[in-house]
């Protein structure tokens, strides 16, 4: 008995005493109150991704701010949790309903996707070429050094340059900005203009640091250059007609795609 009433006794002062008091009433109220998150402090911490925000809500769920943001020309809906150390992506999906919830318009409307290029624009004169530098065939690749689905596509590039000897691949480095790394990559592989170097990066193997300021506007050029003509991700290919093919192909695929069949 003298110990439950000891134990009754603690927790009437504790619940009793102001520091309870104010942590019950912390976010008891409108989370709008005590958290907030600007569209230029969510731009700043979007940077790393090459986003910025074009506006910020509170989320359906407590907790999160929804951030419409914009890359590329296009938008979407992502997550910053209130500590504003984490990002999401995703949907919020009421319980009841079953459907997704957002403070923002559903069904964003996204610029149209481009389906061909004009390929005398692009700065061929920036890329690295494998295959025959001289060939009548011409592909135009947009890849980036630290991109898994770059690897695996470079490997199907090089079987290509072996069963396809009339055709010229121009690799254009193009580094997103969610691989922090690629961008030193591409301006060092520039500089040398080296295949072995390229394989290396592919590889994951240690490129060595760029070396000269040219090699950053040259890189800087072919991401406007992709930037301009709606390339928002790696690999991207460029058909010798303008076409524009999101992804890669198995070798056979590619030779007969520039063959025509």
């Amino acid at each position: 008995m003298l110990k439950e009433l000891i134990i009754t006794i603690i927790v009437s002062l504790v619940i009793a005493s102001p520091s309870y008091a104010m942590a019950k009433e912390a976010c008891g109220g409108l989370c709008s109150a005590c958290h907030t998150l600007t569209e230029k402090d969510a731009s700043a911490l979007l940077s790393k991704i090459g986003a910025t925000a074009k506006s910020v809500k509170q989320a359906p769920a407590k907790g999160l701010f929804e951030v419409l943001a914009e890359k590329d020309g296009k938008q979407g809906i992502i997550y910053i949790d209130y500590g504003k150390k984490h990002l999401l992506q995703g949907m919020i999906v009421d319980l009841d309903t079953l459907k997704p919830v957002s403070a923002h318009a559903q069904n964003l409307v996204q610029p149209k996707q481009v389906t061909s290029i004009d390929v005398t624009k692009i700065p061929v004169d920036k890329a690295v070429i494998m295959g025959n530098p001289h060939g009548t065939k011409k592909l135009y690749v947009f890849t980036d050094p630290d991109c898994p689905y770059c690897r695996k596509g470079h490997g199907e590039l090089k079987k290509l340059a072996a069963i396809a000897p009339d055709v010229t691949i121009y690799i254009m480095l193009y580094p997103l900005p969610m691989h922090p790394g690629a961008y030193d990559k591409a301006r060092s592989i520039y500089e040398s203009k080296s295949l072995e170097l390229l394989n290396q990066a592919f590889e994951g193997k240690e490129v060595p640091k760029p070396a000269k300021e040219s090699s950053k506007a040259a890189i800087d050029e072919i991401i406007k250059f992709g930037n301009a003509n709606g390339i928002s991700g790696t690999p991207t290919m460029v058909m010798p007609d303008g076409k524009v093919e999101v992804g890669m192909r198995d070798a056979e695929t590619l030779k007969k795609m520039l063959e025509g069949k």
